[in-house]
């Protein structure tokens, strides 16, 4: 499962291609965390069941955001994200939004489990499989199954049968703490690229401010 670190990669690298002429420490700032805060529900766990990987990795938290980001910038006669930030606030929210969902619902839900409708629906969900090309079947997927007519991913229990274990709560019988940083091949790959990327486009935009 992706560290903390290798998500915030990812969004510098998502921030720098989507952000434009809003890109900057403070914007980026923004995206970044927005991006860490779904980790924080590793907290949540130490008090109550229903903790990481499922209080902050739902997709109702984008979904909402996302629905009260269009309803201000399009349904308001005066928006008041555009009143205090301009159309720079507006591309920064949008793009944070994208962040959670992507780069890190989205890495998550590809290398790990989250619960992705809790609360409404308790249920861990993981999104393996692969797509070929075959010359005697065609297109073979196996990322969604159909039972019937109805598409479903691979469900791995609810938030009482599914324990995920983090440094900050280790689960019961273990004393060791681990904080993952990079466990896979991809994920360096992720971190490396995103940290030149970010770097490479602060430099350029300081360089551009300067001329």
């Amino acid at each position: 499962m992706p560290s903390t670190i290798v998500h915030m990669a990812f969004a510098g690298l998502l921030a720098a291609a989507l952000l434009g002429p809003a890109f900057d420490r403070r914007s980026l700032a923004v995206v970044l965390a927005v991006v860490a805060f779904p980790d924080l529900d590793s907290f949540v766990a130490l008090i109550v069941t229903p903790g990481h990987r499922t209080v902050f990795h739902n997709v109702w938290i984008p979904v909402v955001a996302a629905a009260a980001i269009y309803a201000d910038t399009r349904v308001r006669e005066r928006s008041i994200l555009r009143t205090r930030w301009g159309d720079r606030g507006v591309r920064v929210a949008w793009v944070a939004v994208a962040c959670y969902l992507a780069a890190h619902l989205g890495l998550d839900l590809a290398d790990g489990v989250i619960n992705l409708f809790w609360p409404v629906y308790d249920q861990f969900y993981a999104l393996r499989g692969s797509i070929e090309l075959s010359d005697q079947r065609g297109i073979v997927q196996t990322f969604v199954e159909f039972d019937g007519l109805v598409p479903s991913l691979q469900g791995f229990g609810t938030a009482e049968e599914v324990q995920i274990t983090t440094g900050v709560d280790p689960g019961e019988g273990t004393s060791e703490r681990l904080f993952p940083i990079v466990r896979a091949g991809w994920q360096l790959v992720i971190l490396v690229t995103g940290t030149l990327v970010v770097a490479a486009r602060l430099w350029s935009s300081g360089a551009d401010a300067q001329s």
